[in-house]
């Protein structure tokens, strides 16, 4: 009795544990972390690759796993997946340009995934209480395979956003990543042959991938267009 009486508060050290590890607090060191990484690409500037190119004493195979790497941690923080998709085809040949972007683009997205999972989203779920919210939460959540899939088969969503999003809902790690792999392979194979056949703007190759870009671009805005007006009669 006498020591159930006397038992000590918790100590300073378990309150700073404590404090460190709420949700708030890692939500903050989430909104540090990307914005470090958005200013260190404003700073390294990837996008120079198109102009510059790759630099001459790295080559072959380790070239195509050095820019896998860096083009997860480029997507991670925001850099426009197009840019990086038309560089790896002018820096490498069609499909060694093409294998390098689907893993770098996987990489990107389970690196978003579990920067957003694990340090914001205990803090952002409660909310989640408008009408678009929820709905969007409650489609992750519950069909988040065929959700994710249409999001990556269609340009338009920004890839980091939608990371982020999908990070917050209940979506799984395995569905999450193979829809992404699976989506995004067409517009990623157009946008590497579009970069590869750059130089010669009259060639099919060129013109193809162009066209399916463009193709695309509208479908997606018409499937938009359509689920916006369908929401609204609703």
């Amino acid at each position: 009795m006498l020591e159930s009486a006397v038992r000590p508060s918790p100590g300073l050290a378990a309150r700073c544990t404590r404090a460190v590890l709420s949700p708030w607090a890692r939500l903050g060191l989430l909104v540090v972390v990307l914005a470090a990484a958005g200013s260190a690409v404003l700073v390294l500037q990837p996008q120079r690759l198109l102009a510059d190119g790759w630099p001459p004493q790295v080559g072959g195979a380790g070239a195509v796993v050095l820019f896998s790497v860096a083009y997860g941690l480029c997507t991670a923080a925001f850099v426009p997946r197009p840019i990086l998709n038309l560089a790896a085809g002018a820096l490498f040949a069609t499909w060694a340009g093409f294998a390098s972007s689907l893993v770098g683009t996987v990489l990107g997205a389970g690196i978003s995934f579990g920067l957003g999972r694990v340090l914001g989203q205990d803090a952002l779920r409660p909310l989640l209480r408008g009408r678009w919210l929820k709905a969007a939460d409650g489609q992750l959540s519950r069909h988040g395979f065929r959700s994710m899939m249409a999001i990556r088969l269609f340009p338009g969503v920004p890839f980091a956003g939608a990371n982020y999003c999908a990070a917050v809902s209940r979506m799984g790690w395995a569905p999450f990543l193979l829809a992404t792999g699976l989506g995004s392979v067409p517009n990623t194979l157009a946008y590497v042959v579009a970069g590869r056949s750059a130089s010669s703007p009259t060639s099919p190759a060129f013109l193809i991938a162009m066209g399916f870009i463009v193709l695309s671009g509208a479908a997606a805005a018409a499937v938009a267009w359509r689920k916006r007006h369908g929401l609204r009669q609703r």
